[in-house]
């Protein structure tokens, strides 16, 4: 490991040019299930680490790449996008503050008074790593990076061999690549690596529920009643999830998704039957999704109207929901006959805080109209880029167990209605919605607008972009 091992909980480090200065570490310890796979992958030159979600990867890629920081090497690490990275190093330019020398945020590069240097890249540049040279590369969030052979430019496997695979020639250094999965896909970096042996990846498998410390104790809570109380939550995570869900997120498997009906429209039916009304309610809002484009063709702007009540058993309907294809310019036009539905489902649910609004995302002709509600004192809210940066497959998967809990129900309204859009007459919540499949290779051609709302919808009113 070098001259310092940080698996304790406090670590020293000097100086190299003042043999009387000493510097303190404060750091977590590894769980047991992370220091079973620290030992597992220790000596291997290719690790890459599959586990579920809250395992706890990323923190055991910072405790890996710190140490080689503190003890001057060269790192490298890489992440599909900007925010990824970004929370990463934040994270470690405070726990390692008193061994760190220089460096900044925007130049994405850290230094240590040991001589380390540690990079930051996005997976979305191609020539990720290009240049450099490294003795320990993170490869964090693998599975979600663009999928694809080497031949398929930007993809993880081409930026891998390409680019990154190339920075460990001069030291022979060592690469841990961690990841939940993302499929059973033979496109996909994270897959190939762990299944195929010509790559010469090492794996390590974990689960969820290898990390003993979680969730975490409450204060006065015994250690007796904590492991109950723990035992019940693993249970009803397991209950709460649909089967493939639980399997791929927290067990980390490699799932088929191939036909799998993801959002069972039963789930929204109560005796097989969509509801009839709502009434009372704590509020209705709405939520916007557009992709408008210039041009003959146009994409769809889709809307979907929720009503709002947290102490129900389903505490989130849909009310009601539309599709149009305008011109970006006319989307102004039609903002205000959002608000107007809007006030009428407030008085016709009864909602108690009245209509909270539109969430809209900030992103093309989504940022004009967030720009004119203000000016015009609409109530218009910006979707969070948590959600927003999020792939479809993982935002679909992170609101999942809210709809298979049954907690979403449908107004007989907006299951009996169609419209007419692209030519084409139905209803297309129903076939946007349900018809949505993991891994569909040709969703980018299908029309999906108001899927992206449901989903943003959900997480809006239940909760986070984990969908926790």
């Amino acid at each position: 490991m070098g001259d310092v091992v940080i698996l304790d909980d406090e670590r020293e480090h000097r100086h190299p040019g003042d043999k009387e200065i000493q510097v303190r570490l404060s750091l977590p310890t590894l769980h047991k299930g992370q220091s079973a796979a620290w030992h597992a992958l220790a000596g291997h030159r290719f690790k890459a680490l599959r586990c579920g979600r809250r395992w706890g990867k990323t923190d055991y890629a910072k405790l890996w790449i710190g140490d080689g920081l503190a003890n001057g090497m060269e790192c490298g690490w890489f992440a599909p996008q900007h925010k990824t990275w970004s929370e990463a190093y934040t994270e470690m330019r405070g726990a390692f503050a008193p061994i760190v020398d220089g460096g900044s945020k925007g130049a994405a590069v850290m230094r240590s008074w040991s001589g380390g240097r540690l990079d930051f890249w996005t997976l979305e540049n191609h020539m990720a790593g290009r240049s450099r040279r490294y003795q320990r590369i993170v490869i964090d969030e693998a599975a979600f990076a663009k999928d694809g052979d080497n031949t398929t430019d930007g993809s993880m496997m081409d930026i891998w061999e390409k680019s990154i695979k190339p920075t460990l020639f001069d030291f022979r250094g060592e690469a841990l690549v961690c990841s939940n999965s993302a499929g059973k896909n033979p496109d996909n970096f994270f897959y190939k690596i762990c299944t195929d042996p010509q790559y010469s990846f090492i794996e390590y498998h974990a689960k969820t529920v290898d990390n003993d410390r979680l969730p975490k104790r409450m204060p006065g809570e015994s250690r007796m009643q904590w492991i109950l109380n723990r035992t019940t939550y693993l249970e009803d995570l397991r209950r709460d999830n649909d089967p493939l869900v639980y399997a791929q997120e927290y067990e980390a498997e490699f799932v088929d998704w191939a036909g799998k009906a993801f959002f069972d429209p039963a789930k929204w039916m109560v005796e097989g039957k969509p509801i009839a009304g709502v009434k009372p309610c704590d509020t209705v809002f709405a939520v916007i999704d557009t992709a408008v484009k210039d041009g003959a063709e146009h994409d769809g702007t889709a809307v979907i109207y929720f009503a709002l009540n947290s102490t129900a058993q389903h505490p989130l309907t849909v009310l009601d929901w539309d599709i149009i294809q305008v011109e970006g310019a006319t989307l102004e036009l039609w903002m205000p006959v959002v608000f107007d539905m809007l006030e009428h489902y407030a008085k016709e649910c009864g909602a108690r805080q009245g209509s909270v609004g539109a969430w809209i995302e900030d992103k093309g002709s989504g940022s004009i109209l967030l720009q004119q509600g203000r000016n015009r004192g609409w109530n218009v809210n910006e979707i969070e880029s948590t959600l927003t940066a999020a792939g479809k497959d993982e935002r679909a998967i992170s609101v999942s167990s809210y709809h298979y809990r049954g907690l979403v129900k449908t107004s007989q309204l907006a299951y009996d209605k169609t419209v007419t859009f692209k030519r084409e007459t139905r209803n297309h919540l129903l076939t946007q919605v349900t018809g949505f499949r993991i891994g569909d290779k040709d969703a980018s051609r299908r029309a999906d607008d108001l899927l992206d709302a449901y989903c943003y919808g959900l997480a809006i009113a239940l909760g986070n972009s984990e969908g926790q």
